[in-house]
């Protein structure tokens, strides 16, 4: 059974086991204890019941291979960037160069440092083992933050954003970085961003450009890296794209990768989604895979079929039962884990 819940205090050993075998990119996961601890002590905050409305707090859950009680993957939300932390980016716009006398007109492509200091939600932190990879768990990790962004929406914002990797070779060589950032920045990309993934951001404020760059201007490599993620994102992407998030002209300062966003409720598998009492729980039940979660602020989500009784309640397996906490009588929140097919 393949469980994901709120990250714990113990889960310390297991956080530094996964951190061990996650890619350099990964700043939001660093193999470092003092760092992860951290990370535990902002997420226990962030659950507690106290919380009325979004002001910043990171909220990071694990996904558990029950069997084994190893932790195997993790995925995050910040309920809203920006604050005494901005968030920084680059806007893609454009600037218009006209002269009426040689009845010439140019729309010039433009980036426009930004810093946000009242942003939107925002997902972040997700990484699976390797060995668990091509299970279905991957969604699962993904897709399951959005049903608890909708289950407790005054802790959020109304529209969810995500900042995907844009393009980095394995040595830590990224072009854009290469070809704007280190204008400004005396520093390599790794540290530039290591820096940044754990908050200490005053740099940022301090060197970054306050005149718009044109993108003309730029060196071809740096040119082709705006707005293109890093072939191991792609497949998270792709995925959000079929939740029904959409580009918002917006790339990372230092790789110049994408950020697609999304209101909450245009989100496929929120629009999607079902509360219902649970009514039985039976052995079998023939259905499609749903993310089903116990959408409580001790949330836990899996995946697994659900079934719907005559009375409109719905039946669970023992599985999806136990490792969800939930009982008959308790509440579900579930949707398909996949898009319906439409006719064909």
């Amino acid at each position: 059974m393949f469980v994901i819940r709120p990250v714990r205090k113990d889960d310390l050993a297991g956080l530094r086991n996964l951190a061990a075998v996650a890619n350099e990119g990964m700043t939001t996961l660093p193999d470092d204890e003092t760092a992860l601890n951290n990370r535990i002590l902002d997420s226990l905050r962030a659950f507690d019941e106290r919380v009325r409305k979004p002001g910043g707090e990171s909220y990071l859950f694990v996904l558990e291979d029950t069997s084994k009680g190893q932790i195997i993957g993790t995925s995050g939300i910040v309920s809203k960037v920006g604050g005494f932390d901005p968030y920084f980016t680059y806007k893609i716009s454009s600037e218009t160069h006209a002269c009426e006398e040689l009845n010439a007109r140019k729309d010039i492509p433009v980036l426009q440092f930004t810093a946000n200091h009242n942003g939107p939600s925002e997902i972040g932190s997700l990484f699976l083992h390797p060995g668990y990879r091509k299970r279905g768990l991957a969604r699962l990790l993904s897709l399951s933050r959005f049903l608890f962004i909708a289950g407790h929406p005054d802790q959020f914002d109304p529209t969810v954003i995500s900042e995907l990797r844009g393009i980095v070779d394995e040595t830590g060589h990224s072009p854009f970085w290469e070809n704007v950032g280190r204008c400004f920045f005396d520093t390599d990309f790794r540290t530039a961003d290591l820096l940044s993934g754990t908050g200490r951001k005053d740099f940022i404020a301090k060197l970054m450009p306050r005149h718009p760059i044109y993108i003309p201007l730029l060196p071809e490599p740096a040119r082709t890296a705006i707005g293109r993620v890093h072939p191991l994102s792609e497949p998270a992407l792709s995925l959000l794209r079929e939740e029904g998030f959409a580009f918002n002209n917006e790339v990372d300062i230092f790789d110049a990768g994408p950020t697609v966003s999304s209101p909450l409720g245009d989100i496929r598998i929120v629009r999607e989604s079902r509360k219902g009492p649970v009514g039985s729980v039976k052995g079998k039940i023939d259905s499609e895979d749903f993310i089903i979660c116990n959408p409580s602020l001790a949330f836990r989500a899996c995946l697994g079929p659900v079934g719907e009784n005559p009375d409109g309640s719905i039946a669970l397996t023992p599985e999806s039962s136990d490792g969800l906490m939930l009982k008959p009588g308790d509440t579900a929140f579930f949707s398909p884990a996949r898009p319906r097919k439409g006719p064909s």
